[in-house]
């Protein structure tokens, strides 16, 4: 079939990839003038396939009210509430239970784990490098509080046959060696052992080369201005370059994908969640981070690729507002050099990036059919989209080429929120 796939971030590259792999004859349009300039540009490099979870859960509420009141807060809410962030904020609240939690998590986890498998097959099967590390993940705990909460998590890791250690100090610093410098500072930490970390962009890139190469129509610089549709089916997808026309159509267009398609009456809670990230290269090999790690306290992640660190974090809710603030930048700083004090020198001005996470307010991306006949839909991954790729991708072609998918996807579509 001819399959036009709408985006050209992580996630769209994934499902041509696998479409074409599959014989389909796919073409991708993108409003930037190359692949992963969006939000899979400057991602914390997490492949965290232990760690997915829902960012909506018990005593969230709670915490949330003393992060707005906290000098480095992981959470942004601009004071000028619009109906969008109103809207999204409600529909985390109903998301905040113990039942409800556990259920996001699941399906959460189906789709990291099934990406998972996906990349170890990738690696097998393409020889080249996106600085892939599979040193783990490791959640710091700066308070007996957060240590003794993730001890009460561990059932939850249990139930999903999650690999885990639960780690003292001593644990922390034989895992991160750097952290020796700072371990006044920590209470221990949880170290989830199949997680990765890898350069999301580079291997956006790499992929899409491999997709060229199977016959994959790139058109960069296409802003798709409207859906058309006809007795509940596409019939075209009208841009500012001309009508694309296909057999089946696959929306990856992360925040944007909302947008775009409510006038077809497909009404997605998605929303434009704001992180920033700083990327500096290392000064000391000893005294930098030689996989990934979470600051639980600040939510926020410190990444090693190759060379450099990657520091990323922080939920800014502001709407479409790509603008970049100096919480972003303080925050981000702050937490580098408070538990990695030697590994880089100062960061400069221009190293500061922004992107839009599209997240859903349960977590749990939407995968699946749509009420169009010839319509899916492979978007809202949040934080994860870059862990849930491959997955996703397998999903999706599963999906349009008529089959039936290796896992379970109940829960994944649009109809869950109905």
């Amino acid at each position: 079939m001819k399959v036009l796939v709408a985006g050209s971030g992580i996630i769209g590259i994934t499902s041509a990839y696998y479409l074409a792999k599959s014989g389909h004859e796919v073409t991708v349009i993108e409003q930037e003038s190359e692949p992963a300039l969006g939000t899979s540009f400057a991602n914390a490099g997490q492949l965290s396939y232990g760690m997915s979870s829902p960012w909506a859960g018990p005593g969230i509420p709670i915490k949330a009210m003393k992060w707005l009141a906290a000098k480095y807060a992981p959470l942004i809410i601009n004071p000028k509430l619009t109906l969008l962030t109103l809207k999204f904020l409600f529909r985390i609240l109903k998301n905040c239970t113990a039942s409800r939690y556990e259920i996001n998590k699941s399906r959460m986890v189906r789709v990291s784990k099934y990406s998972q498998q996906a990349i170890v097959e990738m690696v097998q099967e393409h020889d080249f490098d996106f600085e892939l590390r599979s040193h783990g993940l490791l959640q710091v705990f700066r308070t007996q509080a957060q240590l003794d909460a993730a001890k009460k998590d561990m059932a939850v890791l249990d139930a999903y046959q999650v690999k885990y250690e639960l780690l003292d100090v001593e644990g922390c610093i034989k895992a991160e060696p750097a952290l020796v410098h700072v371990k006044d500072k920590i209470k221990g930490g949880l170290r989830y052992l199949e997680d990765q970390s890898a350069n999301c962009f580079l291997f956006a890139n790499h992929l899409t080369k491999i997709c060229k190469q199977m016959g994959v129509k790139f058109e960069f610089n296409v802003s798709i201005q409207q859906i058309n549709a006809k007795h509940k089916k596409i019939t075209s997808i009208q841009t500012d370059q001309g009508d694309y026309q296909a057999d089946k159509y696959v929306i990856a267009l992360g925040s944007q994908s909302a947008d775009i398609l409510a006038p077809l009456g497909i009404h997605l809670p998605i929303y434009p969640v704001k992180g920033y990230s700083i990327t500096l290269p290392i000064k000391n090999d000893a005294d930098a981070p030689q996989g990934t790690l979470m600051d639980e306290t600040y939510k926020v992640a410190i990444t090693r690729l190759g060379d450099i660190v990657r520091v990323a974090g922080i939920a800014e809710l502001t709407g479409y507002d790509k603008t970049l603030s100096d919480s972003g930048d303080r925050i981000t700083q702050f937490v580098l050099h408070d538990l990695f004090p030697k590994a880089t020198d100062q960061v400069p001005d221009d190293q500061l990036w922004a992107g839009l996470r599209p997240m859903t307010p349960d977590g749990t991306p939407i995968i699946g059919k749509t009420p169009y006949d010839n319509l899916l839909l492979n978007t809202g991954h949040g934080t994860l989209g870059w862990t849930m790729s491959l997955g996703s991708g397998k999903v999706i072609n599963s999906l349009v080429s008529e089959q039936t998918p290796e896992i379970d996807i109940e829960g994944l579509s649009m109809f869950r929120y109905q």
